[in-house]
């Protein structure tokens, strides 16, 4: 995952609105979203590489969500998959605060991320790349491959917009929050962040949807959770076919969570 737009505890109707785009390599095996055969309770994608995932929540309330922190000078090429982290805790029952404490004390083995994680008690966040576990308040939050709120213009816009969306509208609009996630506006060249992978990435990875031969936006995903803790999650999933971005199948789910 490598955009994570979300208002918390902001809207009269729901608790939770999150927007999220994975970016990734077009020829890594992946599963769309659906509920695992060995963890029913789990509804996420799966990364069949390394067995984890970048997003997903559980019928008890738990969801996580995870970026990469892009710092290329400091990648460790064998560190485990960061998509485990989502995984262990969503089939885990420890509460978020916890967990993130736990994982705090192992971070240095991973390459850099950004972790959310939650459940019906609250929202929390930790980045190997800073320090403590960060408990959320209401607010409206972007993160991508840098720590949180970082004012890179694709985080900037992203939340911009979610709140423009959102304000003074009790009902969620869906097809405006794809229109969101499918926003492709690159910034001028001297407003890039320089993060050592040159500036023809630089470009290429600026716009809140990415496109190029051979990475870019996979999936799109939208969790709404409303104050009554039904959750509702959504996900459209893309391919590059014939030298163009093509829209796959769009997949929604409603639980109620458990009590």
């Amino acid at each position: 995952m490598c955009l994570i737009l979300f208002s918390y505890q902001t809207h009269p109707a729901y608790r939770l609105v999150l927007a999220a785009n994975r970016d990734e390599f077009y020829d890594r095996p992946t599963a769309a979203m659906a509920y695992w055969k060995d963890h029913p309770d789990v509804l996420a994608g799966r990364d069949l590489k390394g067995n984890g995932t970048w997003l997903g929540v559980t019928r008890s309330g738990r969801i996580a969500a995870i970026t990469n922190y892009r710092d290329p000078a400091a990648l460790m090429q064998n560190a485990p998959s960061r998509g485990i982290l989502i995984r262990d805790f969503l089939t885990g029952n420890s509460s978020p605060q916890h967990y993130l404490a736990e994982v705090s004390k192992i971070g240095a083995r991973y390459n850099g991320f950004n972790l959310i994680a939650g459940d019906t008690s609250g929202l929390y966040y930790y980045s190997n790349r800073s320090t403590g576990v960060q408990q959320l308040k209401p607010g409206i939050y972007g993160i991508s491959n840098h720590l949180i709120d970082t004012a890179w213009p694709k985080v900037q816009r992203g939340k911009a917009l979610l709140q423009h969306q959102l304000n003074g509208h009790e009902k969620i609009d869906i097809e405006k929050i794809w229109e969101i996630l499918a926003d492709r506006a690159r910034p001028v060249d001297a407003k890039l962040p320089n993060t050592g992978v040159g500036l023809q990435w630089e470009r290429i990875l600026a716009p809140l949807f990415i496109t190029s031969p051979d990475y870019g936006t996979r999936c799109t995903s939208i969790v709404l959770i409303d104050t009554s803790d039904h959750i509702t999650m959504l996900e459209r999933t893309f391919i590059r076919a014939d030298h163009e971005i093509k829209a796959g199948a769009t997949r929604q789910y409603t639980l109620k969570t458990a009590t």
